[in-house]
Order: C-alpha cells, then structure tokens, then sequence
C-alpha cells in the first residue's frame, strides 16, 4: 500500500512538472533575465531550458515505466508477434505507434530504447524511431489547415514509409549487433535475476519487487546517457535560436536536381518538432522552394537532429549510425526528388 500510496504521488508530480515546463522556462528566461522575446539568445535559452527538462523526464519515466512492465509481459509472445512471418505487420505496427506518439527526435529515443532492452525487435523499434517525429496528430490538423488536404496525405504516407521501408532495411542488415555492448547485454540478461522465481512459476512478482528492478534499471540508463541529453539539447538549441529560416529558400530554391540531397544534409543539424516544422513548410513554399525539396528538407529536420545523432552515439555503434543517416538521407531524397517531378500535377 504505501509503494502504490508513493508512486501514484510522483505520478502526479511528474505530470505537474511535464506540463509546466513550458510556461516555466518562457517565464524565466523573458521575464526574470529579461531577454527579448524575438532575440537569438533568448529563443536558445529558452528552447534549451524546455527540451532539456522535458526530454530528461520522458528518458526517467519511460524506461520506469518499460522496464516495470517488462516484469509482467511475455516478451517471448511479443518478440514472436512482432517477428518471423509477421514481420511487415511489425513494421506498420512501430511506424504506426511512431506516428500516434507525439514525441520529436530526440524525446522518443527514450521509448525506442525501451523496445529495445524489452527485445523488441530491432527493425521494428527503428519503425518506430524514424515514423515518431514525423508524423503526430496535431501536425497533420495544422498541416491540412495550412496546406490542404492532399499534401497532408502525402506527406502522411511518405512518412510511413520511411519508417515500414526503414525497418526492413535494418532487420535485411542485422543492424541489432550493432548496438553499444551495454544494450546488447540488457538485451540478453532477461528478467531481473530476484524475479526469474516468479516469472518461472509463473507468479506474479511484488510491487516492491517490481519498483527495485524498475527503478535501477532506470538509474543505470539515466547515468549513462544524461550528459548527452544536455550536450545535444544545446547545440540544438544554438541552431535554433541563430539559424534564419529565410537562407535555405535563398540557397536551395533553384529547383536543380543536387538541391534535394542537399537540403537533406543541411537539415540534418538543424532540430525541430514536427508541429514547429508546419509553418516553415508553408514559408519556404510561399518563398519559392519546390514541394519535393521542401518536403525533403522538413523531413529531414524532424527526424535526424545533430543532437539526436550525439544521443543515440550512447546506444548505437557507429556501423548502425551510418547505416541510419544513410537510409534517411536515401529515403528523403528519393521523396524530394519524386514530388519536385509529381508536385504540380498535385497540388
């Protein structure tokens, strides 16, 4: 009684803290240092405050809550759903949990490491990381108001795509063995060994049970991967804050064929949620950008930040980073290019 009496009270505390960052860090850096609203250094600070905090709280929160879980779920039923025969339904299914969470780039690494260390397997875990910050509700609403209902269509299903596409090509590759030793082992380790008695004789563990495997699996996975968090989180927020939007209409505008891939590695640095993504699409097509090349670009920025890519260096070797900002910038090209050459006749 008083574990679920202590849980249920951080519960609610953490949902206070989750949705109070915001207005919190818009007041601190505007109204208490005093920055003005439209300044680079001000827009920096305050974005670094905000997905800091919260991308911090989703990694403690989810790994809790996944690893918890992973003391009552059958993973073996789960990884034999998700695999052998069933596989292309595994794709859709991770690209479509991708598409209904709304989480960015880098505040979904934290549920696709859960995936992972609950043997989830891995093309169906990268399913959902590629489809995640592309696609989310509030995105298509806005998207469709702004710019019709058939490029939210279509962007809808390249998205998709993306991620059911991008879960065949890492289960074709064997990308799993190139995850950091660390998750590998988490990985292989199974339950908890206080736990294999239950599990084994098929009874249910004790919620204290459950919080202490929850909880130091949580603070093993916290320890290591904060830092970067933080590290990444800023130069994000840098790039944010000093980048003008206005350059890449000026400079990729041309509609030449070099500028599709281009705008994809431009992207790549740049960070961004989907929602926040929406407006810049309409500026750079009022501003001249082909569809194709701005689709490319948006896409791009959504779902491959520099700071997502310093994360993730905590749990994937550099072969399955490569083979990941390999496969997008494959992907959002061949997407630029085929609706800079179908664009008009859609839209």
């Amino acid at each position: 009684m008083y574990y679920c009496s202590a849980l249920t009270l951080l519960a609610v505390l953490w949902g206070l803290a989750y949705t109070h960052i915001a207005p919190l860090s818009n007041h601190l850096i505007f109204d208490v240092f005093g920055f003005a609203q439209n300044s680079p250094t001000g827009l920096s600070l305050e974005f670094f405050i905000y997905d800091t905090v919260k991308i911090l709280l989703l990694l403690a929160a989810l790994i809790y809550v996944i690893a918890w879980l992973r003391t009552a779920m059958r993973v073996e039923k789960v990884r034999e759903y998700l695999s052998g025969k069933r596989s292309v339904v595994g794709y859709f299914l991770g690209a479509l949990l991708g598409a209904v969470t709304p989480f960015c780039s880098c505040s979904s690494i934290p549920l696709f490491l859960g995936f992972i260390t609950a043997r989830i397997p891995i093309g169906v875990s990268m399913s959902f990381l590629i489809t995640s910050p592309i696609i989310n509700e509030i995105a298509v609403v806005v998207l469709w108001g702004l710019l019709g209902w058939k490029f939210t269509l279509s962007y809808l299903v390249a998205g998709m795509l993306a991620g059911i596409i991008g879960g065949f090509v890492m289960d074709g590759f064997r990308a799993g063995r190139w995850l950091q030793p660390f998750v590998l082992a988490r990985m292989e380790s199974g339950p908890a060994p206080q736990l294999i008695n239950y599990i084994g004789k098929l009874q249910k563990p004790t919620i204290r049970q459950r919080h202490d495997f929850a909880y130091n699996e949580m603070a093993s996975i916290f320890k290591r991967v904060w830092k970067w968090v933080v590290i990444g989180v800023g130069l994000g927020a840098a790039l944010h804050g000093f980048v003008p939007d206005n350059w890449f209409a000026h400079n990729l505008g041309t509609g030449q064929w070099w500028t599709v891939p281009a705008s994809v590695l431009v992207a790549i640095p740049l960070y961004s949620n989907v929602t926040g993504i929406v407006p810049i699409m309409e500026s750079l097509l009022t501003k001249g950008l082909p569809i194709g090349t701005t689709l490319a670009f948006c896409m791009s920025a959504v779902a491959a930040s520099l700071p997502e890519i310093i994360m993730l260096r905590q749990i994937m070797q550099i072969k399955l980073q490569a083979l990941f900002i390999g496969y997008l910038w494959v992907m959002f090209t061949l997407v630029g290019w085929l609706f800079n050459r179908i664009g008009h006749s859609l839209f």
